[in-house]
C-alpha cells in the first residue's frame, strides 16, 4: 500500500534521464569524467577545496575515517585506541568505521530539542584522551559550531562531520559538511539530491584528499596526480603505475551515471532546499504548540531532511499508538534515525563507553519519530497534523 504522505519522493525530471542517456551513449560506465566533473562542481558549490565522490554516504564515512589513519600530518593522524566522542543518536554507519579502525567510542547525550549534541555534555565528555569528535548534523539541522569551536579550542582534536542528512544546511555563512577536517554527504534516493546511490567527502587538506583518491580505488596510485602527497612524484611509466599499491584501500568508486546525475541534481539543490524550508515554516506556524508533540528546534539554517515529532511527557499515549494513528492517516514514519544507538545488540561488538547517562537519547528512543519532508508544498499534511488528537 502506497503511503499518502511518503518519506521520500523523486526529484528527477527529464534532465536526469537525459544525463543517464548521455552516459549510455558514451559507452563509459565506470568512474570517469562525469564523476570528476561532479566532484569539481560539488567542491565549488560548497566552497570546499576538494571533494571525493564514492558509492554511498556510508562509504564516505568509511573513507574519511580511513584517511586519517595514514596522514603524515601528526595533528590529523588517528591511531588505534584513540578516544572519539560520538552522539548517542545517529545512523549505524556513523559509528561502524570508527570502531572498525580500532577507535574507542565514547557516547554522549543529545539535546532533546535540537537532536544534536547536548553541548554541555559534550564539553564535559572531552578528556585528555579525546583525540577526535564525530559531529552529526541530524535531520538537516546544523550543530552550534561556534560552541564546538570553543570546546576544542587549544586541543589537538580532529573533527569529523557526518552531514549525510543535512546537505544544503548552513551555520552562519558556511555550509555544514565543511566545518570539520573531513565531512561526509549522501546522495541516496531519500536525501536532498539523488544519484541513485552515492556519497561524497569534502576536505580542505590536500594530503587527506590524495590519500582518499588512492584508498577509494584499491590503494593504488593510478588516480593520484603526478606530484602528490602520498608518493611524492609518480613514475611517468603508466604501465608501472597501473597496479602500484601504496595504501590499504577499497573499491568505493561510484558509477559514471551517478556522476552525471549529480551534476544535474546539484543545479536544483538550492530550489530543493528552499522548498523544504518553506514547508518547515508552515509546519512551525501550525504545529509549534501542538498538544501531543514537539518539533525539532532549528539551529542556523536547517535543510529539513524530515520532520521529527516527539511526544510530550505525560500525555497518556504511547509511541506505538501514535505511529498507528499516523499510519492510519497515511503518513509513512520511522524512528528518529536509530534512536539511542547504544541499545542495539551490535554494541557487544563495539568497544565503547558512555559518558554519564543518556536521558535525552532514551526519551527520543521511546517517544520520537519522523515523517517525510519534500521539495514541493505539503500543506495538507500540516493541516491534518494540526487537527490531530488522540
Amino acid at each position: 500500500m502506497t503511503a499518502r504522505f511518503p518519506l521520500a519522493t523523486t526529484t528527477w525530471d527529464d534532465t536526469e534521464y537525459d544525463a543517464l542517456q548521455r552516459v549510455i551513449a558514451s559507452g563509459m560506465f565506470s568512474m570517469g569524467p562525469e564523476v570528476a566533473a561532479f566532484e569539481r562542481e560539488f567542491a565549488s558549490f560548497f566552497r570546499s577545496k576538494y571533494a571525493v565522490m564514492v558509492n554511498s554516504g556510508s562509504s564516505a564515512n568509511l573513507l574519511m575515517t580511513a584517511a586519517l589513519f595514514y596522514a603524515q600530518n601528526l595533528d590529523l593522524r588517528l591511531r588505534t585506541g584513540d578516544e572519539v566522542l560520538v552522539p548517542a543518536v545517529s545512523w549505524s554507519t556513523t559509528y561502524y568505521p570508527l570502531s572498525q579502525y580500532g577507535l574507542n567510542l565514547k557516547f554522549v547525550d543529545i539535546d532533546r530539542e535540537t537532536l544534536n549534541y547536548d553541548l554541555d555534555a559534550l564539553e564535559a565528555a572531552v578528556s585528555d584522551r579525546t583525540r577526535a569528535i564525530m559531529i552529526v548534523n541530524l535531520l538537516g539541522n546544523p550543530n552550534d559550531f561556534d560552541r564546538i569551536t570553543k570546546i576544542v579550542n587549544g586541543r589537538k582534536i580532529v573533527l569529523l562531520e557526518d552531514n549525510c542528512e543535512s546537505m544544503g544546511a548552513k551555520f552562519g555563512d558556511k555550509y555544514t559538511g565543511t566545518f570539520a577536517h573531513v565531512g561526509s554527504f549522501s546522495s541516496f534516493f531519500s536525501h536532498h539530491i539523488s544519484t541513485m546511490e552515492g556519497g561524497l567527502v569534502t576536505t580542505d587538506d590536500e594530503e587527506l584528499y590524495h590519500i582518499m583518491l588512492s584508498m577509494r580505488s584499491h590503494g593504488w596510485t593510478r588516480h593520484l596526480p603526478m606530484e602528490n602527497r602520498v608518493t611524492g612524484i609518480k613514475s611517468d611509466n603508466q604501465f608501472e603505475e597501473s597496479f602500484n599499491f601504496v595504501l590499504p584501500g577499497y573499491n568505493l568508486r561510484p558509477l559514471e551515471m551517478s556522476g552525471a546525475l549529480g551534476q544535474e541534481q546539484l543545479k536544483k539543490l538550492p530550489g530543493l532546499v528552499q522548498g523544504r524550508r518553506d514547508n518547515a515554516r508552515l509546519f512551525a506556524s501550525k504545529l509549534s504548540n501542538h498538544p501531543l508533540f514537539t518539533l525539532q528546534s532549528e539551529i542556523g539554517e536547517s535543510s529539513w531532511f524530515g520532520f521529527s515529532l516527539i511526544l510530550r511527557p505525560d500525555i497518556g499515549i504511547t509511541r506505538e499508538t501514535f505511529v498507528a494513528k499516523l499510519e492510519e492517516l497515511g503518513f509513512e514514519c520511522r524512528p528518529i534515525v536509530a534512536g539511542n544507538f547504544t541499545k542495539n545488540p551490535v554494541m557487544q561488538h563495539i568497544p565503547h563507553k558512555i559518558h554519564g547517562n543518556l536521558p535525552n537519547a532514551e526519551y527520543i528512543d521511546a517517544n520520537g519519530l519522523f515523517i517525510g519532508n519534500h521539495h514541493y508544498p505539503i500543506p495538507e499534511a500540516a493541516q491534518i497534523l494540526a487537527e490531530l488528537r488522540i
